[in-house]
């Protein structure tokens, strides 16, 4: 297959291989109630814990959805009494829109984008005996600000807290110890840092962990109890399904460690060129994540210009989000890239920004 015209620079969908976009063209037309599909979904909840090292204490339920799917269902069945809710960022806000849409109560440990939850708020909601979990952004693309899982996990143990952990542009992208962070869930989906294609979210959920249930399509427990018997409760994004097995048995071949290698590679250089025109980077270093870069804008020059030179010259960028959609721009570099990709993007970043 040929390469795509264009490399896509947004925090998902990402540019996938060949063989994910074949596996996705040759999936057959198949009976989400017969052998072959059951086969398909049981090797993908088999390759997901397996790649990520953690069957024995985690299982996979799979949500046909965007990322937000997974984020909800996770919310919606994992919280008991009540959440508190780390905000700093639209996705930490949609985590709280969620618990609200669902009448879950919840307390919003609310922070600026360009910062770490502040220790003495975060313990005194923690400390509030009515709320019994702790949510939290791992990865928050609305900047690419990296939260601090580790100390947060430590936190919420210490308070007896459940954790959960949206990890939807995380998980295979930034390091995540789940011995250490030990969550009680974590969400991601198909199509950022495992390459596979929109329309797949999962769940990880910890071994024991009690489920409410709050949804119909979003109910875990369903989704778990069909999937462990080799069936499904609803129909699924079959196709997308073998797209996204292809994409973690590449992921597996790679190592998620090499893949978080290229990641850190390819951000190091677009930090660099950016700094060395003159841009200014909006988090400081400790913050940032591998995949996502946020830039202020240069002066005189506004954020659809900027876009539509870049996609002029094959980059598909990113605006600000919210509050920064007129200040920022967003660099991603996640996805498959052919070689010299990257040589490509620097170039095209100094004809347009010098």
């Amino acid at each position: 297959m040929a390469e795509p015209a264009l490399t896509l620079l947004n925090p998902g969908p990402i540019n996938v291989s060949a063989r994910v976009r074949e596996a996705l063209a040759t999936c057959p037309d198949l009976c989400h109630r017969e052998p072959e599909y059951f086969e398909l979904q049981d090797e993908v909840r088999r390759l997901l814990v397996d790649v990520f090292g953690i069957g024995a204490d985690y299982e996979a339920a799979l949500v046909s959805g965007s990322g937000t799917s997974g984020m909800e269902a996770m919310l919606a069945s994992v919280v008991g009494t009540g959440v508190v809710v780390v905000d700093n960022g639209v996705y930490g806000d949609r985590l709280a829109q969620m618990a609200a849409a669902h009448r879950i109560p919840h307390r919003v440990v609310k922070c600026d984008w360009f910062h770490r939850p502040d220790e003495d708020d975060l313990e005194g909601a923690l400390a509030d005996p009515a709320l019994d979990t702790l949510a939290i952004v791992h990865h928050e693309t609305t900047t690419g600000l990296i939260n601090d899982l580790e100390e947060i996990a430590a936190r919420a143990r210490r308070h007896g807290k459940r954790l959960i952990v949206d990890s939807v542009s995380g998980l295979a992208g930034e390091p995540f110890d789940f011995r250490v962070i030990r969550p009680d869930a974590v969400c991601s989906t198909a199509n950022k840092c495992i390459h596979g294609l929109p329309g797949v979210s999962f769940v990880f959920v910890r071994k024991g962990t009690p489920l409410e249930r709050r949804s119909l399509y979003l109910d875990l427990g369903l989704a778990l109890a069909k999937q462990r018997a080799s069936d499904t409760p609803f129909t699924p994004a079959i196709q997308v399904m073998a797209a996204f097995a292809e994409a973690l048995r590449e992921l597996g071949e790679e190592t998620i460690a090499a893949r978080q290698a290229t990641y850190k590679a390819r951000s190091d250089t677009i930090r660099s060129t950016l700094e060395t025109l003159g841009l200014e980077l909006m988090l400081p270093p400790a913050l940032r994540s591998r995949t996502i870069t946020s830039a202020r804008l240069p002066a005189g020059l506004d954020y659809p210009t900027l876009h539509d030179r870049m996609k002029e010259r094959g980059f598909v960028i990113y605006a600000g989000q919210g509050k920064l959609s007129e200040v920022a721009f967003r660099i991603a570099n996640m996805g498959v890239w052919p070689e010299g990709r990257l040589d490509d993007l620097v170039a095209a970043l100094r004809e347009v920004l010098a």
